[in-house]
């Protein structure tokens, strides 16, 4: 099998690390326009599978005619690229996945579904952490209920050693920060599909020590297909990023001041900057860079069994592969992804079209998959605070009154 990763940042750093490691992977071309980060990559890994490409992913010839020698191409560039990435790939009649985050890019992706099934490619966005790992997680635990009641998807990506007024820092791209605090966030409420506002709802999760009390709120991109796919058998589904306590209110007065919108505004001075390009400019200059981090992972599913209320808890708490450069956010999102890929390049996925990852994916043999590069995740069983019927009889008895 031979594979295009295009980005060698630390999502494609960490996807070429994992996908040379595999017998059955004869070559992956890395492409990026850093020449820096390619030499950086290389001397790393230092691999013979390995063929570094400088290049604009913006060129879309140069990128057909790479996708050409491939079996599989991985977009880990920024979700501003992927609907291009797609064309391309269908030009080149190269399978194609990539790491998504955004629900516009990925509504448009869908729209050539009966194209790229035409031309016998599967296609999947949204295959990193969240979106991505969180729908297959979702997915596993509701396979084993009769019915489903509620669908909570909590993620995060932390410093292990919290500091600065943040109590962040980079841990993946800042122009994909902003934008999941920026635009609203899809949920299903009471079997309908809303939109809400990020950074609202605040809840407290309790993890382990050292962490203790967490906060999670609302975010963009991180549900991808699920509402589409659980609209008529779930009550709720949401997602919601884990931050340090009091992260989400220091965010919110940036969103609030304006520093999160993308048109420009004219300064006292008479100089035009649009206030996300300097607010990302900001961060970027601020915030802690290649600290130590973890991954705090917990996924809800309530529902029925045997007419028995029943909730299914996933939870993750991952630190990466420090001694191999592999940080935790970059294990967690780029190994899934990888997976995905080689699944699809060895034929264990053979749906075409683009496909919404929660339905085709072979939930067992992905966790055998992950399990097998050490990813720990627990799965633990328990009742649920408000078995589902009572907490729907609570809701329809909440609405007579309302009436």
């Amino acid at each position: 099998m031979k594979f295009l990763v295009l980005g060698a940042g630390r999502m494609g750093f960490a996807m070429v690390y994992d996908l040379i490691r595999s017998p059955h992977v004869e070559q992956v071309i890395v492409a990026d326009n850093s020449l820096d980060r390619l030499k950086h990559l290389e001397k790393s890994l230092a691999d013979t599978k390995i063929v570094p490409v400088e290049l604009d992913v913006s060129k879309a010839e140069e990128v057909t005619e790479l996708m050409g020698r491939c079996n599989v191409a991985i977009g880990c560039v920024g979700y501003k690229h992927n609907y291009d990435l797609l064309q391309c790939a269908m030009k080149a009649h190269c399978h194609f996945i990539d790491l998504g985050g955004n629900e516009t890019v990925v509504k448009q992706e869908l729209r050539l579904d009966e194209l790229v099934k035409e031309l016998d490619l599967t296609v999947i966005p949204d295959v990193g952490l969240a979106p991505g790992l969180v729908s297959i997680l979702a997915v596993s635990a509701a396979e084993s209920l009769d019915e489903l009641y509620e669908i909570r998807m909590r993620v995060g990506g932390v410093p292990v050693d919290p500091e600065g007024p943040l109590n962040y820092s980079q841990v993946f791209a800042i122009d994909g920060l902003i934008n999941e605090y920026f635009e609203d966030a899809t949920i299903l409420r009471d079997g309908k599909q809303f939109m809400v506002p990020s950074l609202t709802d605040i809840e407290k999760l309790e993890f382990p020590k050292p962490f203790g009390f967490m906060e999670a709120f609302n975010t963009s991109g991180g549900v991808s297909t699920l509402p589409r796919t659980y609209r008529d058998k779930v009550q709720h589904l949401d997602y919601k990023t884990i931050r340090y306590p009091g992260h989400c209110a220091q965010m919110d007065l940036l969103k609030q001041l304006g520093l999160m919108e993308s048109e420009e505004v004219t300064l006292a001075s008479g100089a035009k900057v649009a206030p996300r390009e300097l607010l990302h400019h900001m961060l970027e200059k601020h915030l802690p860079k290649d600290e130590p981090d973890v991954v705090l992972l917990r996924v809800i599913v309530t529902g029925i069994r045997e007419r028995k209320p029943v909730q299914l808890v996933w939870q993750c708490i991952d630190y990466g592969e420090p001694s191999a450069g592999i940080s935790a956010m970059m294990r967690m999102t780029a190994f899934p992804a990888s997976i995905i890929a080689q699944m699809i390049g060895r034929g264990d996925l053979k749906e075409r079209g683009v496909l919404h990852q929660e339905l085709v994916v072979p939930t067992k043999l992905y966790l055998a998959e992950l399990e097998g590069r050490g990813i720990k995740l627990e799965l633990t069983e328990q009742a649920p605070e408000v078995p589902p019927r009572m907490a729907n009889e609570a809701r329809s008895s909440l609405s007579s009154k309302n009436t």
